[in-house]
């Protein structure tokens, strides 16, 4: 059978179960399996390159960075921390127009350095900064918006775990991805500001401007384990000196965790581990209960085992892939294709955006990125900075209708406002889409915004 005849079945073969609703690991299972028989025939043989593909892929020290990274962050978002890091910089923001917004967007950007993934944030600041919000008269499309829009820094701003899928991959060093994502989520972060600091100068009634606040219910914000009062300008707010403490806590956390691994005093799954058992020991000082810890392991253990099992198909997908010659034939596909280096990365940023409005963002990466990351390679491509590129296209699906999955989340956290629809979320989500469209085009155009950190790393003495 020919190599053409082979990728025309498993790309129709993926496709298939993946539109009809199969979940993505077993569609990758499956089509990986197909390719193997294609091959060789044999099913015996078929079935030992999968059993040895699944037991290296297990035992690979790096698959324990996810959910050590992701306990990092359930211990300090059950703890309340990111009520004290949102109390905090609205106190800090105070005089400034549209503060909720703005305190919105930089507490996310400090939540993210912690937990890894944008639905925690989603949900645990729909809590937090919703009622504020409310309180102040903030238009509602606006303020979802922003919260949907800011929970995006989750999966940009390091520890991220679309970060360690990409690197499990395509091989490449997973310290390096997460230094590479600081300044582009700062790039962000600023984007984000400056869109709220527009609005608030010229629609200041969308930001409260005039509305006097409304009492607020002393429990409103008591959801999903926070310990803040539900209006951080009452009297009976965490002092300040509270609020200090913990924020300082997770500064130094990310400092010792981030800097550890650029410096190489330990690899990132070293780093995981030593943010997971600071994290615990933070939680504990803050009054963190034995029930609680449980759940916050068993609910890292139900999001991490799934993320593995898409990794072990993913590796054997890929292999697969390798080894019948179609990443190959894709490459000299594109490569004779007499178009631009630039023009096939926009057609690359395409089928991410269409993906993204209809399947989650890793399966997004465990579908092309074994196919693209070649061909990007093969085009001269930085490899850190394409990876950025992919991170930022991809997380544009998480305020992409249909799918969305950051605006469901935002729904459902704010679950009994009157009449709200998913498509008021999209619509005040759009500037952030547009936001992050725009660090796209920056990081194409000055690959040194992502690549610049990961090379100081290279000559910082080890």
């Amino acid at each position: 059978m020919s190599s053409g005849t082979d990728l025309l079945i498993l790309v129709v073969t993926l496709l298939v179960l993946v539109f009809s609703g199969v979940h993505i690991a077993v569609s990758l299972g499956l089509t990986a399996l197909l390719g193997l028989f294609l091959m060789t025939g044999d099913p015996h043989a078929m079935l030992s390159f999968a059993s040895n593909t699944a037991y290296e892929a297990l035992r690979d020290y790096v698959f324990a960075v996810i959910p050590l990274f992701l306990l990092m962050g359930e211990f300090l978002a059950k703890c309340g921390a990111a009520s004290d890091l949102f109390a905090l910089v609205n106190r800090l923001t105070r005089r400034l127009a549209g503060r909720l917004g703005v305190a919105t967007v930089l507490a996310n950007a400090v939540f993210a350095f912690i937990t890894g993934v944008s639905i925690a944030a989603a949900a645990a600041f729909s809590k937090i900064a919703w009622p504020e919000m409310k309180r102040y008269g903030y238009d509602r499309q606006f303020a979802l918006g922003c919260i949907a829009g800011s929970a995006c820094l989750g999966m940009l701003i390091p520890p991220s775990v679309l970060m360690i899928v990409w690197g499990v991959l395509t091989e490449m060093a997973i310290g390096k991805l997460f230094i590479a994502g600081i300044i582009p989520g700062l790039l962000v972060v600023t984007l984000y500001i400056g869109y709220i600091l527009w609005v608030a100068k010229t629609q200041p009634h969308r930001v409260g401007d005039g509305v006097a606040p409304a009492p607020a219910a002393a429990t409103e914000s008591r959801a999903h384990g926070e310990t803040a009062q539900a209006s951080i300008d009452m009297v009976d707010e965490p002092d300040l000196r509270t609020i200090l403490w913990s924020t300082a806590g997770i500064i130094v956390l990310v400092l010792l965790v981030l800097g550890g691994i650029w410096f190489g005093f330990f690899t990132p799954t070293e780093g995981a581990g030593v943010g997971a058992t600071l994290a615990l020991l933070l939680a504990i000082a803050r009054g963190m209960k034995p029930r609680e810890m449980v759940q916050a392991i068993i609910s890292v253990g139900r999001t991490s085992a799934p993320l593995l099992i898409l990794l072990v198909t993913a590796q054997l997908y890929s292999r697969v892939l390798s080894m019948t010659g179609i990443t190959g034939m894709a490459k000299d596909f594109f490569l004779q294709s007499g178009l631009s280096p630039y023009a096939i990365l926009a057609l690359m940023i395409l089928v991410w955006f269409i993906l993204g409005a209809i399947i989650d963002s890793i399966s997004i990466i465990l579908l092309t990125v074994p196919v693209f990351a070649p061909i990007a390679m093969a085009l001269g491509f930085d490899p850190i900075a394409f990876a950025i590129i992919g991170i930022l296209a991809i997380e544009t699906g998480l305020l992409t209708p249909p799918f969305g999955i950051l605006v469901f989340t935002v729904k459902a956290a704010v679950d009994g406002e009157p009449d709200l629809k998913n498509g008021e979320i999209f619509r005040g989500a759009v500037p952030y889409w547009i936001c992050l469209m725009t660090a796209i085009g920056a990081v194409i155009a000055f690959p040194q915004i992502a690549t610049w950190l990961p090379s100081l790393g290279d000559v910082v003495p080890k």
